[in-house]
């Protein structure tokens, strides 16, 4: 059933003109790549490159996947390497690397803890015990991956920094976006997870991840309540 929606959805977008060119198909988990695609319509920017950290699933729950419908290209940063396989095919333009993002210089590797549920996949010990301990999920397996600075990922794949970065990677957000210079790397576009861990709806707001981008010359430019939408000031302001 689902290969049968995501067949129709294909059709539609390639087939079918939109009334305009600023189209409102969603993959994201609350509608975050629409949002991003209406900013980056009103800013007449085409073609974008994104960074997407903790790609997870290529084509859906994917804030990226949009964009790479409309011909965009950038870089799939995915820890779980049963999730890779997916990722090339879906997206066999994109580059995809198989590492986590580094947050400690001295660390070449981390464990990184797979659950049942692959949107649970973590690098954070304590998040991942405590998502076990809640009954509903659990770890299957602990691995050692590779990782990389977000520096050195930035370097090796883009001319400058990518316009759109996507960030989920279960409680760790915070955390990667305290390692970005941003006065080398004014990426026009971030979007962070900023709520708690919840089974439930009721998922209670990060206030420090608000605060720390506010602090780095972004403002929030929209909030779907899982996550918030940061858009660079200085970019935002200038006429095209």
């Amino acid at each position: 059933m689902r290969l049968l929606k995501e067949t129709i959805k294909k059709v539609v977008f390639h087939y079918i003109k939109p009334p305009t060119q600023f189209i409102s198909n969603t993959y994201s988990q609350a509608g975050e790549d629409a949002i991003v695609g209406f900013l980056l319509f009103d800013k007449k920017i085409k073609n974008i490159t994104y960074l997407d950290i903790g790609t997870n699933h290529p084509d859906w729950g994917n804030n990226t996947y949009l964009f790479y419908l409309k011909g965009s290209r950038g870089v799939c940063v995915e820890a779980d390497k049963s999730l890779i396989a997916e990722i090339k095919k879906m997206r066999p333009e994109d580059k995809v690397l198989n590492i986590g993002v580094n947050i400690n210089s001295n660390e070449g590797s981390s464990d990184f803890y797979v659950f049942n549920d692959p949107a649970l996949n973590t690098f954070d010990k304590n998040e991942a015990e405590y998502r076990q301990n809640k009954g509903t999920y659990n770890i299957l397996y602990v691995e050692k991956v590779r990782l990389k600075t977000l520096e050195e990922i930035i370097l090796e794949n883009f001319a400058t920094f990518p316009d759109f970065l996507s960030i989920d990677i279960e409680n760790l957000d915070l955390a990667v976006l305290k390692t970005i210079n941003f006065e080398k790397y004014r990426i026009p576009v971030i979007c962070a997870e900023t709520c708690v861990y919840s089974e439930n709806h009721r998922r209670p707001k990060n206030p420090e991840i608000i605060s720390y981008m506010t602090s780095k010359g972004y403002f929030v430019y929209a909030d779907t309540y899982v996550n918030t939408i940061f858009v660079n000031e200085s970019w935002f302001n200038k006429i095209n």
